[in-house]
């Protein structure tokens, strides 16, 4: 046969999803200029940490998410089985990820919420709306996992000395930071002709002026997310990063965050989610849609 006349083979929904997950993390790590956050400019306010790490990071997470998706679409409902199966199948992708990365945590937090999203679409993809697969990953979220470890992660042990609300907690509320602040501001932005970058940007920022972000509170305490959620909101009240005065807040604000040592990693994770939700939104996943 031909070389011209082979055809690719169709992709299944699991490989879509896991595409789109990955795709939204790398675009999530690729989007500049970030606050204090490795992007094309650099490494932020971490030091073992740099973009070509983040995509492999990435790529290494795709099995996993196909998995999870597989997983969705063989037990067919939310329930404690399928709760557990995608908790075996990300703590195998984050040992996945640890090996590519020689041990460093790139993406923990980006494998709990993107993977409640991709197993909760792959359960009903015919309902695809931002607000449906929330629901859905809200309720598995809820679910408890009974071979889940024990030790607390950095990022628990913050929000309960906080009083903070973790990334467990944001995916079991149906992620309120995406819903009501990341997808509204990427659309307004986009409506508002400020192009596709700037608006991911403002939804960055959106997110980051309200989310008790546990990776800020860990590395530099309660006066590093202060600083985070008011120059968030500085620079969005100054017309967002579209607009010159926008720009030169988002600058003093990546200083000032790496002066801290303060990452706003939480954020960063829900924004890749507010991204994977809005091309699910946008394009659909079921049959045909690609």
């Amino acid at each position: 046969m031909h070389a011209f006349n082979l055809q690719a083979k169709p992709l299944s929904l699991a490989d879509r999803l896991a595409d789109l997950a990955v795709d939204a993390l790398i675009d999530e790590a690729d989007l500049s200029p970030k606050p204090a956050l490795v992007d094309r400019r650099g490494n932020g306010a971490h030091t073992d940490l740099h973009l070509g790490l983040m995509h492999a990071s990435a790529l290494s997470l795709w099995p996993a998410f196909k998995e999870m998706a597989e997983a969705a679409g063989a037990i067919g409902e939310v329930d404690s089985t399928l709760r557990e199966a995608i908790g075996r199948i990300g703590r195998e992708g984050e040992q996945a990820m640890l090996t590519t990365t020689n041990g460093v945590n790139t993406h923990r937090g980006a494998i709990w919420a993107l993977g409640l999203l991709v197993t909760a679409a792959a359960l009903e993809p015919q309902s695809s709306s931002a607000n449906a697969v929330s629901l859905r990953a809200a309720r598995l979220a809820l679910l408890d996992d009974r071979h889940a470890p024990k030790p607390l992660s950095h990022g628990a042990q913050v929000a309960l000395r906080y009083g903070a609300r973790g990334a467990r907690e944001e995916a079991q509320l149906g992620f309120p930071s995406v819903l009501q602040r990341g997808l509204p501001q990427l659309k307004r932005s986009r409506a508002n002709g400020h192009g596709e970058q700037n608006a991911r940007l403002d939804a960055l920022l959106a997110i980051m002026t309200n989310l008790a972000d546990t990776c800020v509170l860990y590395r530099a305490g309660e006066e590093g997310l202060h600083a985070m959620q008011s120059g968030a909101q500085a620079v969005l009240d100054a017309g967002g990063s579209a607009s010159l005065s926008g720009r030169r807040r988002l600058h003093e604000l990546d200083q000032q965050l790496i002066a801290l040592n303060a990452s706003p990693g939480g954020a960063a994770d829900l924004l890749a989610a507010t991204l994977l939700l809005d091309r699910i939104e946008r394009d659909g996943i079921s049959q045909g849609a690609f």
